[in-house]
């Protein structure tokens, strides 16, 4: 395994900023890939008030302090808002998953020091779901 994705997956628990109530959504899906696994996630969409029985969180700043990892599934333009807030709030680990990243918001979060996932791997596909 790649060992950013070991970093990666040795974090406490995880940020899933895109999630989505909608199953077929795949902010939806990674956050059901990391229940399925036995990781602790929690979901940040701000007009979401639970996703997959869960408490939604608002945005990056609003996660409890355990969380070291985010999955990113949204939009480019979004996604270089959420590397700032992950970088202010002290998470250490980001995966954009496909479709996610920017070439902006990549640069920002490795000159940060933040171990950067944004080559086109998929949690899905990684940890299988």
């Amino acid at each position: 395994m790649d060992p950013r994705v070991e970093k990666f997956l040795s974090a406490k628990a995880f940020g899933v900023v895109g999630a989505s109530a909608n199953r077929e959504k795949f902010g939806n899906k990674v956050l059901r890939c990391y229940q399925q696994h036995g990781y602790k996630a929690f979901p940040v969409n701000p007009r979401e008030k639970l996703v997959e029985g869960l408490p939604a969180v608002a945005s990056v700043k609003d996660l409890p302090p355990e969380v070291e990892a985010l999955s990113i599934i949204t939009p480019p333009s979004v996604t270089e808002q959420v590397v700032e807030e992950a970088i202010a709030r002290g998470i250490r680990h980001v995966w954009m998953q496909p479709g996610a990243e920017s070439p902006k918001a990549v640069e920002r979060a490795q000159s940060a020091g933040l171990n950067v996932i944004a080559d086109g791997s998929c949690l899905l596909v990684v940890l299988g779901f």
